[in-house]
């Protein structure tokens, strides 16, 4: 039931200014033509205010191409400015959820070896600033040698409301790997039951009774004689999914030991959350976020 109310907040806290693409256009004169009540300069503000989403995604080009079908949307409130700490850099907060790109590196969370540097204490630093009450609480991890997009929660609320609808919720979340040798298949998947051994060692199984389902889908980006650079999307978001399931097809993440690498030609794991796209659970918004493409992994293909 509680999951039931919460969609139904959300669709009616949807913006009020979302607008169908029925024609092609630019996107300063769609938006001009949708709301005459508006000045030029008005319009103009919300563009390089980060305030305009095209299909969930910021767009502030005052000539964006649009094509018909796209759906386009205002926020209320102007996008916050990016905000850069040791190891990781806030991308996106409200009064629920923040969204940061952390660098390889960087913990999630504290270990009995390192407690004092990590995401989690540097943002719970960071919203204590605001109010001494405030917390943070952790959705998802990324393992300390992958970089990428992360996704927390200010409250233990929207932490279980996230965690319990995680499926429902995420539209897309992508991955970039660089693994060894030529992956000659352009597109594939990759399914397994995925276990943990004592030694945290995580491996596959085809017996379903013993091993949690892992399905990852990948598609080939670059490729050299020595590396592919793959684009990755999960099914499922399984512990170690994405190395395992490329050691299994024989073509380990560069970098990565513990799952049967044996090149490290960029100095780091070969592994980068690059697309995070999700429901807003309170709002209802459409949310989109993407990354650069570490400079490391390009290089190997340029």
């Amino acid at each position: 039931m509680k999951q039931n109310y919460s969609k139904n907040k959300a669709e009616k806290r949807k913006p009020e200014n979302s607008f169908e693409v029925e024609k092609e256009a630019e996107l300063l004169a769609f938006l001009l033509e949708k709301m005459p009540n508006k000045s030029r300069h008005n319009v103009k503000g919300f563009l390089t205010g980060k305030q305009v989403l095209v299909d969930g995604k910021i767009a502030k080009q005052y000539n964006y191409a649009l094509k018909i079908g796209q759906k386009v949307s205002i926020r209320d409130t102007k996008a916050p400015e990016e905000q850069r700490y040791r190891g990781l850099t806030i991308i996106f907060e409200d009064e629920y959820l923040i969204i940061i790109e952390k660098q390889e590196g960087t913990l999630s969370i504290s270990t009995e070896k390192d407690a004092l540097h990590n995401a989690y204490s540097t943002l719970s630093d960071h919203v204590k600033k605001q109010d001494p009450k405030n917390r943070i609480f952790v959705v998802h991890r990324l393992d300390r040698e992958t970089s990428g997009l992360m996704m927390f929660a200010k409250s233990q609320k929207m932490q279980k409301l996230l965690q319990e609808s995680w499926n429902a919720t995420i539209e897309q979340r992508t991955y970039l790997a660089v693994v060894e040798g030529y992956v000659e298949k352009n597109r594939g998947t990759i399914k397994s039951y995925l276990v943990e051994s004592k030694a945290l060692i995580v491996y596959s199984t085809k017996n379903r009774e013993v091993g949690k389902e892992a399905i990852t889908h990948y598609e080939v980006l670059a490729g050299t004689e020595d590396y592919t650079l793959l684009k990755v999307n999960l099914k499922t978001g399984r512990k170690n999914q994405i190395r395992v399931h490329f050691q299994d097809l024989k073509h380990s993440v560069v970098g990565d030991r513990k799952y049967g690498s044996t090149s490290d030609p960029i100095g780091r794991l070969g592994l980068h959350a690059w697309v995070l796209s999700f429901t807003h659970p309170m709002t209802g918004e459409e949310l989109y976020f993407e990354t650069e493409v570490p400079r490391k992994f390009l290089l190997l293909f340029s």
